[in-house]
């Protein structure tokens, strides 16, 4: 390992590993990929957008000619399409070794997905969720297997998760939404990790955020062009950003239920290292909640 800063060229080699890594066509995901690919593992870039997708294939084929890259249409906003995707995965792989779950929205309009919910907690969450749980018996049968699930640092912040109203609207604040689906990511890591290690399972779940990465997830914020100059030297590349999970997905080191962020000031930016998160997210009855009201609005079920 370098001295002191983990980075790109401490992943070890990855032939033969099969990597699913959601809202690859760009930003965080998109350098996943990259990186994961570089290494030589099979990455299966599950997009929304498959335009955009091939798009990204041909990016990162330009770094790496030699690139094992499939497409995967995969909408988390839909639940439809998440089964229909997770089908699709499953069809072509025996095993899964890694899935990460990257993809998120936070400063989009306020709307609903098609299922009724809240769109940053129906897609940064339960999409995911259910993505986990269709695909997890190809986890669980892969010695090694990891599930990586990018959350944020915006979980401490005006996170409550209202449960009269789980996965629905709650209140008008975007930033308030987007913590507590990203809280949601963090109990669901914690709680899933329990489980696996329960059942005795060779799979692990951790969880990663990528500090405040220059990505396009706040290209709905009206407000971004006055602060950009402020915040500019602060924030994480995206190739930066998604060195937390990358190590998350392949330190050996690495352990289940940790939690990779930023080494710099307020977790802003930097290379990974181990970082702690909020008492709420370590509240083992609230994650037990959490997950059990997630399988009753999506009706999967795990198999653990």
């Amino acid at each position: 390992m370098t001295v002191n800063k983990w980075t790109e060229e401490d992943i070890p080699d990855q032939s033969g590993r099969v990597a699913i890594v959601t809202g690859a066509n760009s930003g965080n995901g998109l350098e996943t990929a990259r990186a994961l690919a570089g290494r030589g593992a099979h990455v299966v870039l599950a997009v929304r957008d498959l335009a955009k997708g091939e798009a990204a294939v041909v990016d990162i084929e330009a770094n790496h000619p030699a690139a094992h890259l499939e497409l995967v249409e995969l909408d988390l906003a839909l639940l439809n399409s998440v089964r229909s995707a997770a089908a699709d995965i499953r069809e072509r792989y025996g095993r899964i070794d890694l899935l990460v779950n990257n993809a998120g929205v936070f400063h989009t309009p306020r709307r609903q997905t098609t299922d009724g919910f809240e769109i940053r907690f129906g897609t940064n969450h339960l999409g995911h969720f259910a993505l986990t749980g269709l695909l997890l018996d190809r986890l669980v049968g892969t010695p090694g297997s990891r599930i990586v699930t990018v959350s944020s640092n915006a979980h401490r912040y005006r996170a409550r998760i209202d449960f009269d109203r789980f996965g629905l609207e709650q209140g008008r604040s975007q930033s308030a939404a987007y913590g507590r689906s990203k809280l949601a990511n963090l109990l669901f890591t914690y709680e899933l990790q329990r489980r696996l290690e329960v059942a005795g399972s060779p799979a692990v779940a951790l969880a990663a955020h990528p500090g405040w990465a220059e990505t396009e997830i706040l290209r709905h914020f009206r407000g971004i062009r006055f602060i950009e100059p402020l915040i500019g030297p602060l924030r994480n590349s995206a190739a930066t950003g998604a060195l937390a999970t990358l190590r998350a997905a392949t330190d050996p080191a690495a352990a289940g239920g940790e939690f990779y962020g930023s080494d710099g000031w307020f977790e802003m930016r930097g290379h990974p290292v181990l970082v702690g998160s909020s008492d709420r997210s370590r509240d083992a009855q609230l994650q037990w909640r959490v997950w059990d009201a997630s399988e009753d609005v999506t009706a999967v079920t795990f198999p653990i």
